[in-house]
């Protein structure tokens, strides 16, 4: 499933065109982190939460994504940013060098239980002991269109909650107990319910999830 958990091609033509609308918890932010904590943005698309917490007062920022097209829109929108495109989840930073990662709307992007977990060692590898992550993401729905899209999939991609778009993208909804699976290796802090709009206009239920590596200090 590489080439699923890689679809570049697809965010670097569409994804700037989209709208992505996870809201950023900044007052809970701002209870569990520094202002002058070192934050990336895993999967930052055209840039929109960091400029959410630039414009709060967090500067130590920076953003990667595999989609080019989507980093020269986050170059362009935010010029006083750092934004770097990345060829794999490998990402060019030293051990234990960020205080805070952001996973928003990323683990949707990545169909593969393996992708996922690749991406989940590299965050732990970068974030220091009792850093903070903060994903924000989209549960299993359980309403007809999204039940029978689940299934129709599930034989081709074995996994329910796996689905194909028909403008040519596969994405995941996820249950509970893989992300808890998923995020064994952090101490969890909370989980937030929400509602989100859908980059293409749908309502769904969603989750942010915030955690530590590690016990804090």
């Amino acid at each position: 499933m590489e080439d699923l958990d890689n679809q570049r091609n697809y965010w670097a033509r569409v994804g700037p065109t989209k709208l992505f609308s996870h809201p950023v918890n900044v007052s809970r932010l701002a209870e569990l982190i520094d202002p002058e904590s070192h934050i990336l943005d895993f999967g930052c698309g055209y840039g929109r939460t960091l400029g959410v917490l630039y414009n709060q007062g967090y500067h130590n920022l920076v953003g990667v994504d595999s989609a080019s097209r989507m980093v020269a829109a986050a170059r362009q929108q935010f010029p006083q940013l750092t934004f770097l495109t990345i060829d794999s989840p490998h990402l060019p930073f030293a051990d234990e060098s960020m205080d805070v990662t952001l996973l928003f709307a990323v683990l949707t992007c990545v169909p593969s239980d393996e992708g996922q977990r690749r991406i989940m060692r590299e965050i732990r590898r970068v974030l220091r002991s009792g850093g903070l992550l903060y994903i924000s993401d989209l549960w299993l729905q359980k309403d007809a269109r999204n039940v029978e899209r689940y299934r129709r999939s599930r034989a081709k991609y074995g996994v329910y909650g796996i689905f194909e778009l028909p403008e040519g993208v596969v994405l995941r909804h996820h249950e509970r107990r893989w992300v808890d699976q998923l995020t064994a290796g952090f101490m969890v802090i909370t989980i937030d319910e929400i509602l989100v709009e859908t980059m293409n206009g749908h309502w769904a239920e969603a989750f942010q999830w915030f955690g530590c590596k590690g016990r804090p200090a």
